[in-house]
């Protein structure tokens, strides 16, 4: 009988990772709660955002951990390495790109997540009907039927890779997933505005269709697609032999949160017979807002919506919805049901709800408790207000900078987004692209807020999403003051 030795651990030794002192976690997991909380309340006392030191930074080069540093030391140093260095979309003057900013019970849903830990992927247990239960709201936010498909996902470009991989398969003439693209009879094609997401693309160069197949369509003045202009490029695309197969409307657009006119392209593939996604990562929310769920008439037309719950919901990254009409269809998609995963009559492997049969993911977290709980906690009528705050606070925005002569505003203000410039009279567009990217990064440096940029019509621009359930109405009047003093500085240096 081989005796134990230093390499080797004696027969009757256990191991486990949970704490040898419950009282000593417990203490430190009160103390991590009590420094978040008080981390977030005093958000408007940092600076928006920092540049990491080369220091710190260096830190995350160090070897692996062969042998224990402990509970206390490693909480030591997330405090020092990681807390006072954040990307700042915690803080009132983050309006960069789109993101939500999260909440204190959100924040709590993912412990308790984590706590109970269920794989999502399917079996008879509770979490899984909290996931149907905040997928059954989503549909009724943008107005699908409750005998609709979907599941919860990481964000809105898995969404939409959702909603077109079953769009895709619904299109072809044949067994995609037996066969293969190769098998398609015609080339397919995808028809979105030129201000689309760039998840269509990648979406589609995933599915073996390539970017060829997403058909850009002109926008117009107001950054909406040109319905007339997609009608056309469908009309030559099938005298050329391309089968028409998905419109992909836009709810929001990225840069400049234009909204697609959804009623018109409904009506438009009920005609051509064609799949209506509607990508509202951004704005398919706005049906709860009271004063703007207007914008979004058209979305419960749609055959399949892609939202994201962690920007104007601000729940915790990540949350994602991927809902489809065809509840069939998208299973029809997805499903693969091996010897391991069939399902039984009773038991942990029975019910009816496996949502490995609706997307591509078999392990999955319990993401829907933290949705879950900020619904309850709020009420999505709270929500639908602070999105009209949001939109208000755009156009306020948008008014401060039209008062002052050295800014223009660049795009009209549909919803929460104001792409602005600092103006550089007798400047060449290079000269005045650089100032302004120039000008931007000096912000950021300052702390003082955080919008990002776009490009219109060659034109470097700066822009503010303000999707921010923190924002207050002086936070706009800082920006501008910050901007104005920024880009006199910058000017007066360039000279």
């Amino acid at each position: 009988m081989p005796t134990p030795t230093d390499e080797s651990p004696a027969t009757d030794a256990v191991e486990t990772l949970d704490p040898a002192d419950w009282d000593a976690m417990r203490a430190l997991a009160h103390r991590a709660v009590d420094d978040g909380f008080n981390w977030l309340r005093s958000v408007r006392e940092r600076p928006v955002w920092q540049p990491t030191p080369d220091a710190v930074l260096s830190r995350f080069h160090e070897p692996l951990p062969k042998g224990p540093q402990g509970a206390e030391r490693a909480y030591e140093d997330f405090t020092q390495w990681i807390l006072p260095y954040p990307m700042g979309n915690v803080h009132p003057r983050f309006w960069a790109w789109y993101m939500g900013n999260g909440t204190p019970l959100g924040a709590i849903g993912d412990f308790l997540a984590a706590i109970v830990n269920p794989n999502m992927g399917g079996g008879n247990h509770v979490a899984n009907h909290v996931e149907r239960q905040v997928v059954d709201w989503c549909k009724e936010i943008v107005g699908l039927p409750l005998s609709s498909g979907g599941l919860l996902v990481s964000g809105g470009s898995v969404a939409n890779l959702v909603g077109l991989t079953v769009a895709r398969n619904t299109a072809a003439d044949c067994d995609v997933r037996a066969a293969g693209v190769r098998a398609l009879p015609a080339p397919l094609g995808f028809y979105t505005s030129a201000e689309a997401h760039s998840s269509m693309q990648k979406s589609l160069e995933l599915l073996g269709l390539g970017s060829t197949s997403l058909r850009k369509v002109p926008v117009t003045a107001s950054f909406q697609i040109d319905v007339a202009a997609l009608e056309q490029q469908i009309a030559a695309d099938r005298q050329a032999g391309i089968l028409p197969a998905c419109v992909i409307g836009n709810a929001g657009t990225i840069n400049t949160g234009a909204v697609d006119d959804l009623a018109a392209l409904a009506r438009l593939c009920k005609r051509q017979k064609l799949w209506f996604h509607v990508d509202g990562a951004i704005g398919a929310v706005v049906a709860i807002a009271p004063r703007h769920r207007h914008l979004v008439a058209g979305i419960e037309e749609a055959d399949s919506v892609a939202l994201d719950l962690h920007k104007w919901l601000h729940v915790p990254f990540e949350a994602g919805c991927a809902l489809v009409r065809d509840h069939s269809a998208q299973r029809a998609a997805f499903a693969l049901t091996p010897e391991y995963l069939e399902h039984a009559a009773r038991g942990l492997a029975s019910g009816p709800l496996w949502f490995s049969e609706l997307g591509p993911q078999l392990s999955r977290g319990f993401r829907a408790l933290k949705v879950w709980l900020s619904f309850k906690e709020h009420g999505l009528d709270k929500f639908g207000r602070l999105i009209d705050q949001n939109i208000a606070q755009a156009h306020e925005l948008a008014r401060l900078i039209a008062l002052e002569p050295a800014l223009e505003v660049m795009a009209p203000v549909v919803l929460n987004i104001v792409c602005f410039r600092y103006r550089r009279p007798g400047a060449t567009e290079a000269q005045a692209n650089a100032f302004n990217q120039e000008l931007l990064i000096r912000l950021h440096e300052s702390g003082i807020a955080a919008p990002s940029y776009t490009t219109l019509g060659g034109k470097y621009c700066l822009r503010a999403a303000l999707a921010n359930h923190r924002t207050r109405p002086e936070d706009l009047g800082i920006l501008v003051q910050a901007v104005l003093k920024l880009g006199a500085d910058l000017g007066a240096s360039a000279r």
